[in-house]
């Protein structure tokens, strides 16, 4: 007989994962959600998007306080105790995890500890040798870091986990990777007084996203960073006592560069393949992605699987959507996960953020599209934040006039999308967004001022309508 019992498992309790559990429990089943580590919330609380928001926090103070010295309000240089700052993050990250700790215990839904493989179609093994038997189980195991092969193993190498640790603070860093995780911890330690280099082997930051985002973004840092070497390659690092000598394929790159610290930040993998899923029949790729249909079952019909190891960006609020579907339908309700469109957030200085369709999808799939953009330049609020730098972007159908798509750079832009997101899910057109009145003086107004152009409406800029 199995040491645990339950109708429903959840493996992993990430943002989707206990998002499933708890789901399930309102529900009325029986959940038993596994956690291989001591706490609760996996790599999004613990080591991904909370801490590395609190840090990112601290450094827009930072950069906010040294901004108003060109507006007659000079703070002296910050001193920064990074053995604190860590003490603050951690306090954040403890808070939210032994919330869903309470919150497990108010639901009664049993959390066991270790890690779990599959058995068989109905029962897992945990690697403290106990069983755990169930009747429907939801994989949300998630994913890690990909370290670049042939590495040395150094401790000044790390990856985004350990570059939370802000130990010690460099007076060098390279951060191999030019995508979200890498640029968002480049700002980090830039505000901290680190000089730091960013390397990508594509030709631009943020490969696959519209370009034009990226322009206020580089105005922003190019001063602030020692270097951004883009279709560059890193061929090699080698421990030194001054630190790690990384040499670099690339037209503007130099042949060696040395280090403090390396951070690789070239994207995640699945853990799909390390549970053991062909005991249980689950088929899963060589890239350990586990395939889904509409209701996040896998092809055994009572093992769903959600958030990073399954196809589709790795992004939190994608799981926990998926994770909400997967309770559901496991507990007997006809759900499906039929979202028009996932947002997506870089929380850089400035913040870039799109959801929808982007101009560089519309080119490759030959969408046709009309685009309305409106600087901040001439937004009330972004001067009184001297942040005029961004802007807001829409893209619309010129047959019905609807959003297709939007993104907007600069601060708060990630609040800002949330907007765009519903206006797409709701089949918005130019008049239901132009003509909802928004708050003077706002950055969500950039968003009405962008329904008004295309309307043919807008008074804060002159904009004559162009399309028919």
């Amino acid at each position: 007989m199995a040491d645990h019992q339950a109708q429903l498992v959840v493996i992993g309790s990430g943002p989707g994962g206990y998002t499933a559990a708890f789901r399930a429990a309102d529900l009325g089943m029986d959940v038993i959600l596994i956690e291989r580590f001591d706490s609760l919330g996996g790599v999004c609380l613990n080591v991904g998007c909370i801490p590395s928001k609190a840090l990112l926090h601290a450094a827009k103070v930072i950069d906010d306080a040294e901004a108003m010295a060109d507006h007659g309000v000079a703070f002296g240089k910050p001193k920064i105790d990074a053995l604190k700052l860590r003490g603050w993050k951690n306090e954040v990250v403890d808070k939210l995890t032994g919330g869903l700790t309470q919150l497990a215990k108010q639901r009664k839904v049993r959390v066991v500890h270790g890690t779990a493989k599959f058995e068989s179609a109905n029962s897992l093994r945990l690697d403290n040798d106990e069983t755990v038997a169930f009747e429907k189980c939801i994989i949300a195991a998630g994913s890690e870091s990909i370290m670049l092969p042939g590495l040395p193993d150094d401790p000044r190498i790390i990856d985004s986990t350990g570059a939370l640790e802000l130990d010690p603070l460099p007076k060098r860093l390279l951060v191999v990777g030019g995508g979200i995780i890498g640029l968002e911890m480049a700002c980090v330690y830039s505000a901290l007084g680190t000089e730091v280099s960013v390397v990508e082997l594509m030709d631009s930051l943020m490969p696959g996203t519209d370009k034009d985002l990226l322009r206020p973004f580089l105005k922003v840092v190019k001063p602030r960073y020692e270097a951004i070497m883009t279709s560059t390659k890193v061929t090699g690092m080698r421990p030194t006592v001054p630190g790690i000598a990384v040499s670099f394929e690339g037209k503007d790159a130099p042949e060696i560069g040395v280090y403090d610290r390396v951070l690789v930040a070239v994207g995640r993998r699945a853990n799909g393949d390390r549970l053991d899923a062909d005991k249980a029949g689950i088929e899963v790729s060589d890239r350990g992605v586990i395939a889904v249909d509409k209701q996040m079952r896998t092809n055994v019909s009572h093992i769903f699987a959600i958030g990073d190891v399954v196809p589709g960006p790795m992004l939190a609020h994608k799981a926990t959507h998926e994770g909400k579907v997967a309770a559901e339908v496991a507990a007997g309700e006809k759900s499906y996960f039929d979202a028009r469109t996932i947002p997506s957030v870089a929380y850089t200085d400035p913040e870039i953020a799109w959801v929808g369709l982007t101009e560089t999808d519309a080119k490759e799939q030959g969408i046709e599209y009309d685009k309305t953009q409106i600087p901040w330049a001439a937004s009330g609020r972004a001067l009184s934040l001297g942040r005029p730098e961004g802007f807001t972007k829409l893209l619309w159908d010129k047959k019905t006039e609807r959003v297709l798509g939007g993104a907007i750079v600069g601060p708060n832009a990630g609040d800002l999308i949330a907007e765009v997101g519903l206006a797409i899910e709701m089949g918005a057109d130019t008049h239901d967004i132009g003509l909802t009145i928004h708050p003077h003086p706002t950055l969500s107004e950039t968003v009405a001022f962008a329904a008004e152009a295309y309307a043919g409406t807008l008074t804060d800029l002159y904009m004559p309508k162009k399309h028919k």
